[in-house]
């Protein structure tokens, strides 16, 4: 995968791009990151790309020409189509499910804005999609892209030592990710459930599974209510909520 990043500050992705699981798909040559900075396609000598908002009010907004023309020379940079994308809180949300779908694009254009954001006639023209990471807004596009390179990266083949840890991650069976644990078996905050220790593979696995259901259950059921539940999952979940109230009840004074 190539992923092209169109940013007022590059070198903000110089250090997330050398460290971790995409520090070494890159490496390794699964992903080619390329970041090229507005400014440099600019023909004042002041390398302007933003003015004041048409109709008054504060901030200001990032200018079609130069973006166009950092868009129209990153593309010819290399052969076949770029999915550009705006990273915006305007855009849909990003998702686990929309990951899957962009880690199997060959090639990636991330648009990062700042200040009010980018001028929509831009965004119309040359934008195929807009992504949000979240109901809140940063400074600038740039957080948003590194999110979105960590995602798509760590899906490529090859990424991850072990291509099932991306299968048991939290959202990929709409489901959050069961607790973890780690030596030592016994510590002053607690003992490691003994179903793990026990060595029986089948019971681990329905201990696994009873804890992300009743985690997401906790925490996220908006994505339980999406989720299809088998009756073996109805059962389980139903075990986790009577355990749960019966500590709850022991817990009281």
């Amino acid at each position: 995968m190539r992923i092209d990043v169109l940013s007022l500050f590059p070198d903000f992705f110089s250090a997330s791009a050398e460290v971790g699981v995409v520090g070494r798909a890159i490496r390794q040559g699964l992903i080619e990151l390329h970041c090229h900075n507005p400014r440099d396609f600019t023909h004042d000598r002041h390398r302007r790309v933003d003015d004041r908002t048409f109709g008054g009010g504060p901030g200001m907004v990032l200018q079609v020409e130069p973006l166009r023309a950092a868009l129209v020379a990153v593309r010819a940079a290399a052969p076949g189509p770029a999915l550009c994308i705006y990273l915006s809180p305007q855009g849909e949300r990003l998702t686990q499910r929309r990951v899957r779908e962009l880690a199997l694009a060959p090639r990636l254009l991330l648009l990062c804005g700042r200040y009010e954001g980018v001028d929509e006639r831009l965004l119309e023209r040359e934008v195929d999609l807009e992504l949000s990471i979240g109901d809140y807004v940063l400074s600038g596009g740039e957080l948003a892209a590194a999110v979105l390179i960590d995602a798509v990266g760590r899906l490529q083949e090859g990424a991850l030592n072990r291509s099932e840890s991306a299968a048991q991650d939290s959202f990929e069976a709409g489901l959050l990710d069961c607790p973890h644990y780690s030596r030592p078996e016994h510590d002053d905050y607690g003992a490691v459930p003994a179903v793990l220790m026990s060595g029986d593979h089948r019971a681990i696995a329905r201990w696994r599974r009873k804890q992300a259901l009743g985690r997401t259950w906790l925490r996220r059921p908006d994505l339980l209510a999406r989720t299809q539940l088998s009756a073996q999952d109805r059962g389980l979940l139903d075990e986790f909520r009577l355990e749960t109230a019966e500590q709850k009840n022991a817990a009281q004074p």
